[in-house]
This record gives C-alpha cells, structure tokens and sequence, in this order.
C-alpha cells in the first residue's frame, strides 16, 4: 500500500471545507488545510489546520518543499488574488501540481440592474452624488473606499467588527448562509437604496442578489481580479477526483524500477 499523499489546501471559502471533509475520510490523503486568518471563528474542518500567511512566495514555495506536499487545491475567496497568484508561482518553483477549486461567478440575470465596475474605488464611485443608503456586503478590509463618498449612510454586514470605519454606518455583524426573505426583510427595513456586492459566486451569499432583484433594487457589482491560468474545477467532488488522479500517478511504479 503507498504512503498517504500530503496535499495543501488553501481555504476560507465552503468549498474548502467540503473538500477538507472528502479527503479527511480518505487515506490515501494526509491534507493541511490554511486560513488567512481574517476572521476569529473560522468554520471547523475535521483536517490538520495552520492559521496565517506563509511569507510570500518564497516562504510558500519552502513550505511545499519542507512539508513534501505532493498537491495543492487553492479553494481561496475568488478575490484573494495574492495568495492565488503566490501559489501558482510557488508551485512552479518546487515543481508541485496544482488546482483551482473556484465556484463560478453569478451571471446576470432578468430583473437584474447591475453596474458592473473593475474595484471598490470604482464601486464607491458608481454610488454616485446623491445620498442613498447603501448596503455593503464585502468584507472589512475593503470598506476604507467607501470614505471617498461620506454623504451616504452605509449598512454594514460583516463577521468581524467594523465600527469606526465609516462616518456615517450601521453594522450588522452576521453569518451566512441567509434566506432571501430574510434579505429582503432586511432591505426593506433598512430602507437600503443600493446594494454593493463582489461577484464572488455561490449559494452561501447569493440570496441578497436575489433579493435586490425581487426588490427592483439596483446592485453595484464588483468584478472578479484575474486569477492565475491553471487547471480549474467548480466542485470538491471534482477536486477530490483530480486528487485521486494525481495519487494514482504517483503511485504507478516506473517501469525501469528495479533495474539497474
């Protein structure tokens, strides 16, 4: 019987943590799985856990090396762009196969009325001159844009504190996933004028883009960044079958072994 393969995954989305759940089941795996560490009460995975960055690509590429990972799954946020992007140059040093676990962004619906723009910058722009109430659900770090436009008032939905980020902002501190008639109650009674979103796809999140639409209100949508050109898989059961894969072929013996 062969060794247990050791694999990385970069996590923080749900599909990490399907993924975490499929191979931790599974022996011919050994799996590490990495947060960011951005969020105090990341959800449990039944998986070796390490929390925070790995020191650029040099430090992922020694990690790869010293821990002898065999594969790496980047299931990151699809906006954690450097750490995408750090691992597709980590790997090609260390010579290690690597995947992209990535849901698929939302598409455009009928009802929609979106303003697609390329960052926040863009999005606190799109919002526009006239005061609105505008609920943000995109994280934290990301809400030092939206200081450039103080005449609105900001309905903040966020798993960490934010207070004191905004002028002018309400905070909501949740969990999803969330039901669209709770989205939209909470629109409704938040008298929220606009809706700024990242593109960030699934199920988890999607129920407030729903929401806007069934409420005829307009949503201010975040474009995905580029992400690296590597193998690229929607599920954790593909990913489980691309792992497998990769521990077949290691495990095939060369035909010269044993020669010599």
């Amino acid at each position: 019987m062969s060794a247990a393969m050791r694999i990385l995954l970069l996590g923080g989305t749900s599909e990490a943590t399907a993924l975490a759940r499929l191979v931790a089941e599974d022996t011919r795996f050994e799996p590490v799985l990495s947060l960011a560490g951005r969020t105090s009460a990341p959800a449990a995975a039944p998986v070796t856990t390490r929390i925070g960055g790995f020191g650029g690509v040099d430090g992922l590429a020694h990690f790869l090396a010293e821990e002898k990972i065999a594969a790496v799954v980047d299931a990151t946020h699809p906006f954690a762009a450097r750490i995408s992007a750090n691992a597709a140059a980590a790997r090609r040093m260390v010579g290690v196969p690597l995947l992209a676990l990535a849901r698929p962004p939302w598409q455009r619906q009928p009802g929609d009325s979106w303003t697609e723009v390329a960052d926040m910058a863009g999005a606190a722009a799109a919002l526009g001159g006239k005061p609105a109430r505008v609920f943000l659900t995109i994280g934290r770090q990301e809400l030092a844009a939206f200081a450039a436009a103080p005449q609105h008032h900001y309905v903040v939905r966020s798993i960490e504190p934010a207070e004191g980020l905004l002028a002018s902002a309400t905070l909501i501190r949740a969990r999803g996933p969330f039901a669209v008639e709770d989205e939209m109650a909470l629109m409704q009674r938040e008298a929220i004028d606009v809706v700024v979103s990242k593109n960030a796809g699934g199920r988890a999140t999607e129920a407030k883009i729903i929401a806007a639409r069934n409420l005829g209100l307009p949503v201010v949508m975040v474009r995905r960044p580029d992400r690296p050109d590597v193998p690229t898989v929607e599920t954790a059961e593909a990913a489980l079958a691309w792992l497998i894969a990769r521990h077949r072929s290691a495990s095939v013996p060369s035909p010269l072994a044993g020669e010599g």
